[in-house]
């Protein structure tokens, strides 16, 4: 008898597994791979360097402002210069003088091309907000899917 209960058991259990991984897992893991190979169907660029924590220039000349973040001023009325050189700093470890996915989203006021910047399938932009070297743009959130995953007081947030 207590084979047979724990064979019931056993049943019970591999069937509810089953439920998991149909239910669950499958989709999580289907929705991974869609992700990361539409990063990797995205157009390449050789960044040159990065003026401060939110602009960068690739090799042709193109400058990118990324989108949905702002990083501390270099200069000017509001500048904050050691926040500001940190940022710069990060960003240019990251992706100075490497190839890097770009996912266009439009031009600014100034002609730069509003941009999200990609390094082995992960984010730039948020992965600077994460390790607190900018905050979340909230007036551009709307343009950056990753953006929906932090609420009002998550990462910082800026309206400027």
């Amino acid at each position: 008898m207590p084979n047979l209960i724990h064979r019931i058991m056993e049943c019970y259990l591999l069937h509810n597994l089953d439920l998991l991984m149909n239910s669950l897992l499958l989709p999580l893991m289907a929705s991974i791979t869609f992700a990361e190979s539409v990063i990797a169907s995205l157009p390449k660029v050789f960044i040159n360097n990065c003026y401060d924590g939110d602009t960068c220039t690739t090799s042709k000349g193109e400058t990118i402002r990324l989108a949905c973040i702002d990083t501390p001023e270099l200069k000017g009325e509001h500048a904050k210069p050691i926040q500001a050189k940190s940022a710069k700093n990060f960003l240019n470890d990251l992706v100075a003088y490497q190839e890097v996915s770009i996912k266009r989203i439009t031009k600014d006021r100034y002609g730069r091309t509003v941009a999200e910047l990609f390094k082995d399938e992960e984010n730039i932009q948020e992965l600077i907000v994460k390790k607190g070297f900018g905050k979340l743009y909230k007036r551009y959130a709307y343009q950056c899917d990753w953006s929906k995953e932090f609420d009002e007081g998550s990462y910082g947030n800026s309206d400027d």
